[in-house]
């Protein structure tokens, strides 16, 4: 679960104009080239997770790619990061990027900051069926906290500012129960960082920490946590989770061809087993009416 740090990434790419000036002029490229650049950066994917839970995130996009090469008739070539910054700079695009698969609040974020256009096409489903996830606040199993309302006067551990289960939506939560936000929030980059510190604390620090729903199993799985060692006290709204985007260098015709593609995937049970999808890809208005 151990990955490149976020923050690092994107204050790097802040201080290289030479590398954001590459991303834009990419972007901004009329039509797409012969060959697609698919990034992936969802958090449940083969490249990007570990086989410490059996049959759970290891979504095999190479397999998508094939699909894609296939249906459009043209090749796919299928680029692995944790953010479309982090691609970037590490030379992963050299060429630009047409489609992105990854959280959406993540990759919204990462577009805004470097200036790009992405624009939605369909968010993917989980095994359950569900196109959303949602953070947790969770606190060492021994803690006298039992709800939300309990954390005042607590240390709590937010995610980074583009993980919003992690971050807004958690922020919200704990304004509901009457839980004061400091001015200057402590955040973790990964979720297994928060669980080891609030643990590492020990009792004389009442402490909390947010995690990602769909990390929770990795936590125990990679041996970061032992199971019972930490409490759910409290559960977010839900916010759309892995979503397919186009950026400025694919067409509408071609977006909508594209997209087409990815909702008929229900159609193929062994592509969306090898993805982790019960549904596969549906449309965008229907995540967005269930977060409402």
């Amino acid at each position: 679960m151990t990955a490149m740090n976020r923050r690092t990434a994107l204050t790097a790419l802040a201080t290289s104009p030479i590398a954001l000036s590459q991303v834009l002029s990419a972007a901004e490229k009329s039509g797409v080239a012969s060959e697609l650049t698919m990034l992936v950066m969802d958090p449940l994917s083969k490249e990007l997770s570990c086989p410490c839970v059996k049959g759970y995130a290891q979504r095999e996009y190479n397999e998508l790619g094939k699909h894609i090469s296939q249906r459009l008739k043209r090749p796919v070539k299928v680029v692995y990061s944790e953010t479309l910054v982090g691609a970037t700079k590490t030379g992963k695009l050299p060429d630009g990027v047409d489609l992105i698969i990854g959280k959406r609040s993540v990759v919204e974020f990462d577009a805004k900051l470097i200036q790009a256009t992405v624009t939605p096409l369909a968010s993917l489903s989980g095994k359950d069926g569900i196109t959303t996830q949602y953070g947790m606040i969770v606190v060492p199993a021994n803690d006298p906290a039992k709800k939300v309302a309990d954390l005042k006067g607590y240390q709590i551990y937010f995610g980074p500012e583009d993980c919003d289960e992690k971050h807004k939506a958690a922020i919200a939560l704990l304004k509901e129960n009457g839980v004061a936000i400091p001015a200057k929030l402590e955040t973790c980059s990964a979720c297994s960082d928060g669980a080891t510190k609030i643990l590492e604390l020990g009792a004389d620090v009442r402490a909390a920490t947010v995690i990602s729903s769909y990390a929770a199993p990795l936590l125990e799985g990679c041996g970061t946590i032992q199971k019972g060692d930490l409490r759910v006290v409290g559960k977010t709204a839900p916010v759309p989770f892995v979503t397919a985007f186009a950026t400025s260098r694919v067409g509408e015709k071609d977006q909508a061809v594209i997209r087409e593609i990815l909702l008929d995937l229900i159609e193929s049970p062994k592509l969306c087993e090898a993805l982790e999808t019960q549904l596969g890809f549906v449309e965008i208005a229907a995540v967005d009416s269930k977060k409402k």
